[in-house]
């Protein structure tokens, strides 16, 4: 039977070995001089993201909606991620980890045990082929599906969209991946222990497969598409899952760029049924950067999950939510960034909880944040 855990501290302590008697045979066959050699290829790094976000609704547990899971803490300056990192890239071995805490790790590492709930990332990765770029990573890395990343800064808005909520940020297994000489394609395959999971779930022994297609034309298109083919169940209630994401980004001008991003995806609604639960999700991001230091972007985003395969609503039209949003960035220095986003959903039930008990079919936030990475 293929099984489908992938252990990420073995593959780290593994790599970190790699790494050091890789050092020591070089130390050995080249002499003293070899130390500036062995000390470039590592390097470490952080990040803090911090905010305060007020939620009009006055959520009675403080609480931002349960299937938000970055700046979930209402009217209270916390840290949304904070990690430190160390990286290991020689010619033909790579190696990270990284240990992270906040309100991204307690939301999205909820189902993991130990340690294994602050490890945001854990990998290592052996080049194939001395003529091509290709590789084989495994562990936990960041997920092969849709354009945002854990990382606030890295993202066109201070929110996550409802599309890259509710997908994997990361994932755990073995990823086969190769880039053409001309870096226009990017190809990967990958087996994995779920969607969005460390530990597998108890009693899966079914591995999910997944993977990616990235097309970049030139410098200004970037095109991408992912697949996932797995279960979130175990063995005795299994549904199987099918999901694809597509996504476009596009640089209309030095100033102006947008992304186009649309996720699909089918569920069996029981055991062995035929039947499919289908669930689907376009968004839209325009982005302006008039200075080197200041941006602005909108999004708009819409989010169908009638029969509550990824958001569970128990409302009679299920979760249909449209989301709207604008944030305004200002990069105080190469290192540091401070941005602001007003934020609105609306629902076609009311699903949003208010501090008097009753419910809404409208939200709206204001958050702030301050990036600080080194």
């Amino acid at each position: 039977m293929l099984r489908n855990s992938f252990n990420p501290i073995v593959a780290t302590l593994v790599a970190l070995g790699i790494c050091l008697l890789t050092s020591e045979k070089t130390h050995a066959q080249h002499g003293a001089g070899i130390t500036r050699n062995l000390l470039s290829p590592l390097t470490v790094s952080g990040y803090v993201e911090t905010y305060y976000g007020v939620d009009f609704n006055r959520p009675a547990n403080d609480r931002r909606p349960s299937f938000l899971y970055n700046f979930t803490k209402d009217e209270e300056v916390s840290v949304n991620l904070a990690f430190l990192k160390g990286s290991y890239n020689a010619n033909n071995i790579r190696a990270n980890l990284a240990l992270a805490v906040g309100s991204y790790i307690n939301a999205n590492y909820a189902a993991e045990p130990g340690i294994l709930g602050n490890f945001y990332e854990g990998n290592i990765g052996v080049k194939l082929s001395k003529e091509n770029n290709l590789w084989l990573d495994v562990g936990v890395f960041p997920s092969h599906i849709g354009f945002e990343s854990a990382m606030g800064k890295e993202n066109w808005t201070l929110s996550r969209s409802i599309m890259a909520e509710n997908t994997p940020y990361f994932e755990t297994g073995a990823k086969l991946g190769y880039r053409s000489d001309d870096e226009k394609w990017f190809f990967s395959a990958l087996v994995l222990n779920g969607w969005q999971r460390i530990k597998p779930v108890e009693g899966n022994t079914l591995p999910a497969f997944g993977t990616q297609v990235i097309y970049t034309p030139s410098s200004g298109i970037t095109l991408n598409s992912s697949t996932f083919i797995g279960t979130d169940k175990p063995d005795d209630a299994r549904q199987m899952r099918y999901f694809h994401n597509f996504y476009g980004i596009f640089k209309i001008n030095s100033a102006l760029a947008a992304t186009l991003g649309f996720d699909i995806g089918i569920e069996q609604r029981n055991r062995n049924s035929s039947a499919m639960n289908t669930w689907f999700n376009p968004t839209v991001i325009l982005r302006y950067t008039p200075t080197a230091k200041t941006a602005i972007a909108v999004r708009a985003e819409y989010y169908d999950d009638r029969y509550g395969v990824i958001i569970g609503s128990d409302t009679p039209n299920g979760f249909k939510t449209w989301g709207l949003s604008t944030n305004f960035d200002y990069h105080v220095t190469n290192h540091i960034l401070w941005r602001i986003e007003a934020r609105t959903l609306g629902s076609k039930d009311r699903i949003f909880t208010r501090n008097d008990g009753h419910t809404s079919d409208r939200n709206i936030f204001l958050t702030t944040s301050l990036a600080i990475s080194f």
